[in-house]
């Protein structure tokens, strides 16, 4: 994949997560400026992928273990390179946390539980269920049903409940859909 059609993927990507994390957040009923600063925190969610090699983002092939690490690193990049600025939303936590799972799970910090702030639960879910029913370079998209499939199956365990039960809501009873003009294109994992 070339770099400019990397690009072009990560700007879908990003304002497919972006409109799915804020239609959460409204189904969650969050305040005027909780939502602010999640729809801030989702547009940039993966600016740390801004220090991974391109090659790495579009590599065809499964990533080996050092090629995985870096990649991870991409929350804590983004976090140090948004700490800089001032934000009135807690932004570069969210963006620190987007892959901690409730049980532990996850990675960067191994957080769980309510040490996990709520912007980056809900960018949790929208960022899988974005990158399951998107293409990447290493396989077809999974697709909707999948995805909410696992999403569902990880709720109160990886997932706030919450959140899953929102998402679900949206596709299930409100028809929710990704834009498909953003959702053709393939690109980096998440």
């Amino acid at each position: 994949m070339s770099i400019r059609l990397a690009k072009l993927y990560a700007a879908g990507n990003t304002h497919r997560v972006a409109g799915l994390a804020e239609a959460i957040g409204r189904g969650l009923g969050l305040d005027a400026s909780t939502m602010q600063g999640l729809r801030i925190s989702a547009l940039v969610y993966d600016i740390g992928k801004i220090a991974i090699p391109a090659e790495l983002l579009t590599k065809p092939i499964a990533l080996s273990a050092w090629e995985m690490a870096l990649i991870k690193s991409h929350g804590e990049v983004g976090y140090e390179v948004l700490s800089e600025i001032d934000f009135l939303w807690p932004v570069a936590k969210a963006v620190r946390q987007h892959h901690e799972r409730l049980d532990g799970s996850g990675y960067l910090h191994v957080l769980e539980d309510d040490a996990i702030i709520v912007e980056a639960r809900i960018l949790a879910v929208a960022d899988t269920v974005e990158a399951m029913t998107a293409n990447r370079p290493y396989r077809f998209a999974k697709g909707l049903v999948e995805a909410l499939e696992v999403v569902s199956a990880g709720k109160n365990t990886l997932f706030d409940g919450a959140v899953v039960e929102a998402c679900l809501a949206l596709f299930r009873e409100k028809d929710y859909s990704f834009p498909q003009s953003l959702t053709r294109h393939g690109g980096s994992s998440s």
